[in-house]
């Protein structure tokens, strides 16, 4: 009686191992692109991007102007205003070459901004399509090495949470 008491408390633990692992993989590069949220972003940022190009055309008319009227003046203008002008000029070139990087960062941040709740929601998807269909792991397929036949892809259970068709 004691050897089978002993028995069985050693192979308790084999049979925790041996409990059923189930792997699924989740496409999530296909299920962003299909989202609505993504289009929405998209339309923000190409909008922002747009008044950022608009601001840039103004600055850089503004600049060809100035330039374009002190090259035509120059030979008449005292020392004093040749100086005046060349500074304005320049400090409209300077502030020019400021603003890219600057509404490039925006850009980005905003970006991110839009992005964080898509992204949210997406794992809060897998989360609990995870809990439903008791999957151990879930993979995105685009860093996995290799995928066996007997893999479950559970992209489309996903995609029914999210409401997506």
């Amino acid at each position: 009686m004691k050897k089978i008491v002993v028995l069985s408390l050693m192979l308790l633990p084999l049979t925790l191992f041996a409990q059923e692992v189930k792997i699924a993989i989740v496409n999530t590069n296909e299920i962003i692109s299909q989202m609505p949220e993504v289009a929405d972003m998209q339309k923000q940022l190409a909008d922002l991007n747009a008044q950022y190009e608009k601001e840039l055309k103004v600055m850089e008319d503004e600049y060809t102007k100035k330039y374009s009227e002190y090259i035509a003046q120059q030979d008449s203008l005292t020392e004093n205003i040749k100086l005046r002008r060349q500074q304005d000029i320049q400090e409209l070139q300077t502030r020019f070459q400021n603003y890219i990087p600057i509404a490039q960062q925006d850009m980005e941040k905003k970006q991110s901004e839009l992005f964080a709740p898509i992204q949210e929601k997406l794992e809060k998807a897998i989360k609990a399509v995870g809990d439903e269909k008791g999957y151990t792991y879930i993979l995105n397929p685009q860093v996995l090495l290799y995928k066996s036949d007997n893999a479950i892809d559970a992209t489309a259970f996903v995609k029914e949470k999210l409401g997506i068709r």
